[in-house]
């Protein structure tokens, strides 16, 4: 991820001449937390938003509403019981097949596609987000290079880059961090294991206080240690990171057994996002229907597995087909939510408008908080015409999980439909907004300032968020924005 390695050398560069010196690193009061004398809580939340806006830039995360809305689902369930004021999380299902996860300061986690697949269980998922929001809580990159007192930007700059380009060789990393100094690097290599046991406390405790099996993490790591073993330098990418031994395992067994029993029913969404996750990550869509269909001959009856398979024909085209494979899971699990909207969308697609509506508007009823059937209710309305009804569903809407770029998508479309262009681009500017692209947000303001067809409210609207956007971009920023407008002949 070349692109984004540069980006989070660039922002923390930029991060780091705020505060290198002139008034603001004069004015710094004499108190807070020590972390904050080498990142402050402002700068970590800067480094997030722009990874997070890279994450989207690049197309690094899997676009998938309902995959996106597990995993956020099970992190905010963690960051309740972790903290009492957790920051502003943002999670990430990262398009990778590797086995990994990472954190980054200001909130942002990431879990690969790979992780999804690996674990066997929802406490065992449950076990790295918990580990991963640790270190974002405790902020561990920041007293990191505080306690070592030899690290620098370069230090921030070869973390992020080696979390989130899964860099296999310490050489890189090393060299990156004594740019321009002498740096013990078996130092912060002791600080980064103290950081993981703290990582892994804190984890095992908050997902037993959430209702998770505390020994899921413990489970996971013994997994880990033992491919470790089998595949020699072919190790996971999360064990560069996050290395496994015997002593860090057994402390893990330890801290969880100290915790209450907890007893678990399987919960059958996990496995159904393990399927959907197979199918999304698959080459083609035909690879994943020979994957689901190959798993349903060997003897898979699951209904995991039947989604799965209905699924990858869905995506392959074949919507009948799709419907007679989904059939046997309907039954097993008929108030499922995400098969009942798998189900809706089959309706949709084989020209069953009427049923497909009413079972997204049952679905929608009956999970009136749930992202993922709102967005594709919405979706099904404006794709039969009504992008009235659409859009009263969507303002109606409170996300549970923040900022949620699909629904001010729609809105915008629904907007186009219904002829008020002018709304259609102040809502793709609140989705440009969403998916942390200040540029792409101030672009879209601009483009509906030039039509003559506004409202005088219409316009005063759109002025107002450009002068908020404008007080947010860097000088730089709209400098180049105004020279390419230039060129192109647009003017506000």
């Amino acid at each position: 991820m070349p692109t984004l390695v540069t980006a989070l050398l660039t922002v923390v560069t930029s991060v780091g001449a705020q505060s290198s010196g002139g008034v603001n690193s004069l004015d710094l009061p004499e108190m807070g937390e020590p972390a904050d004398m080498s990142l402050s809580p402002m700068q970590e939340a800067k480094i997030g938003d722009e990874v997070a806006s890279e994450l989207y830039r690049g197309n690094y995360e899997v676009d998938d509403v309902e995959l996106s809305d597990y995993i956020a689902s099970m992190g905010w369930r963690l960051a309740a019981k972790g903290s009492s004021n957790p920051p502003n999380f943002r999670f990430f299902v990262i398009a990778d097949p590797r086995i990994n996860a990472f954190a980054v300061p200001g909130g942002v986690i990431g879990i690969n596609a790979g992780l999804m697949l690996y674990a066997d269980n929802e406490s065992e998922l449950a076990g790295v987000i918990g580990h991963e929001q640790a270190h974002v809580t405790q902020r561990h990159l920041a007293r990191t290079t505080n306690d070592t007192r030899t690290a620098n930007l370069a230090t921030y700059a070869a973390m992020l880059a080696a979390i989130i380009a899964g860099s296999a060789n310490p050489d890189v990393i090393i060299g990156a961090l004594a740019v321009g100094q002498s740096v013990n690097y078996q130092r912060e290599v002791n600080y980064t294991r103290a950081h993981e046991s703290e990582a892994d406390s804190i984890g095992i405790r908050t997902m037993s206080e959430a209702g998770y099996d505390p020994e899921g993490m413990a489970t996971f790591f013994s997994k880990l240690e033992q491919q470790s073993r089998l595949y020699g330098s072919q190790m996971p990418e999360i064990l560069r990171t996050h290395p496994v031994n015997t002593t860090r395992i057994s402390e893990a067994r330890t801290r969880a057994a100290q915790m209450p029993k907890v007893t678990l029913k399987p919960n059958p969404e996990f496995a159904l996002m393990k399927a959907r996750t197979i199918v999304l990550m698959a080459n083609t869509p035909t690879a994943a229907v020979e994957e689901m269909g190959m798993r349903q001959r060997a003897g898979d009856k699951s209904a995991a597995t039947q989604y799965g398979y209905a699924l990858a024909l869905f995506n392959s085209g074949r919507a009948s087909a799709a419907i007679d494979a989904l059939a046997p899971a309907l039954a097993a699990l008929p108030r499922q939510t995400n098969i009942n909207l798998l189900q809706a969308q089959l309706l949709l697609a084989t020209g069953k408008k009427d049923e497909a509506l009413a079972l997204f508007d049952k679905t929608t009823r009956l999970n009136p908080r749930s992202a993922p059937t709102v967005i594709l209710n919405a979706r099904a309305l404006l794709e039969v015409g009504k992008p009235l009804e659409a859009r009263q569903m969507l303002l109606a809407f409170d996300p549970a999980h923040g900022a949620l770029p699909e629904q001010h998508q729609l809105l915008s479309e629904a907007s186009r439909q219904l002829k008020n262009i002018g709304d259609a681009q102040f809502e793709m500017a609140n989705y440009e907004l969403a998916r942390g692209d200040l540029r792409g947000a101030l672009t879209q303001v601009d483009a509906g300032l030039r039509l003559s067809s506004l409202t005088g409210q219409e316009r005063q609207r759109l002025q107002s968020q450009r002068e908020q956007l404008i007080a947010r971009i860097p000088r730089q920023v709209l400098s180049d924005l105004a020279r390419d407008q230039r060129r192109l002949g647009f003017t506000h």
